[in-house]
């Protein structure tokens, strides 16, 4: 591994974790578990993640003529959900924090075993070690979102002051992941241009967020969450396979550029989404 690359995995990790504890930090069990009673709203989040996603990477490819490397590398992400950014958008978006968590958690357990069984399927010939996704999963989001769940159980004074460090350090390690991403990618970004490649990002991107905004529920604060968590994928785990089961480098490159499309994208999408929320009325004293 590159320094290049060291410096984004480092930006990655500490993200990630730094999320993972303070949501962990402010949330209940409880919580996090009662929007996913809704088996309606589970059952259309599920196929809006792992049928309708992967058929649209495969449309797109086909329609756009992609070349073999980048279809791929569209696919993977079509079958990978449960991207840890998701309850980043959900704050920026006012969505509902609980929901955004139980469902990141809901679709990284579920990639975990549907990406291994199902790529093959599409791509004979492809293996895919499933253990070496889960360890990714499990030791840097499952595992500290358990820990810090536990904290705020059995101590929410220590939760309480704890939080906003964790908070802090996972914006500025976001701020971090994006400068690099873009700033050491920036090469393969170009080279992707004229391909067809950045289109499918992009249009991949918008029907996801259109697909889970339909499929969201009756409230304005689970379709906006399942609208970003149907667009936003689970990048760790599709370079995870790019690296482990292909050998041509535009696969990874064309998961790196997607992943660089959606930050620049939908991160100002929630955005907007945040801003259209009215404000809480004052409380009366």
């Amino acid at each position: 591994m590159d320094l290049k690359q060291a410096a984004i995995s480092i930006s990655m990790i500490v993200f990630v974790l730094s999320s993972m504890l303070g949501m962990g930090l402010g949330l209940r069990v409880s919580e996090i578990v009662a929007p996913l009673r809704d088996w309606r709203l589970v059952v259309l989040s599920l196929l809006a993640n792992f049928v309708v996603m992967p058929f649209v990477a495969l449309a797109l490819a086909r329609v756009l003529r992609l070349d073999e490397s980048m279809a791929i590398g569209l696919l993977l992400l079509g079958l990978a959900g449960g991207a840890p950014f998701l309850p980043k958008l959900a704050q920026m978006s006012k969505g509902n924090l609980a929901f955004a968590v139980g469902l990141m958690v809901l679709l990284m357990v579920v990639t975990v075993g549907y990406l291994p069984v199902v790529l093959p399927m599409l791509l004979p010939g492809v293996s895919v070690d499933p253990a070496q996704i889960a360890r990714s999963l499990v030791l840097l989001m499952l595992l500290p979102l358990g820990a810090a769940l536990v904290v705020k159980a059995k101590g929410p004074n220590l939760a309480a002051k704890v939080k906003p460090f964790f908070d802090k350090i996972s914006n500025l390690s976001l701020i971090a992941l994006m400068g690099l991403q873009t700033l050491f990618n920036i090469r393969s970004v170009v080279a992707v241009v004229g391909t067809g490649g950045i289109l499918a990002g992009v249009v991949f991107l918008a029907v996801g967020v259109a697909v889970g905004w339909a499929l969201g529920g009756s409230t304005r604060d689970t379709r906006s969450v399942l609208g970003l968590g149907t667009a936003q994928r689970n990048i760790a785990a599709a370079l995870v396979v790019a690296n482990q089961s292909f050998k041509d480098p535009n696969v990874v490159v064309m998961v790196v550029v997607i992943a660089i499309v959606g930050m620049l994208t939908l991160m100002p999408f929630a955005r907007t989404l945040g801003r259209r929320v009215a404000p809480a009325p004052a409380t009366p004293r």
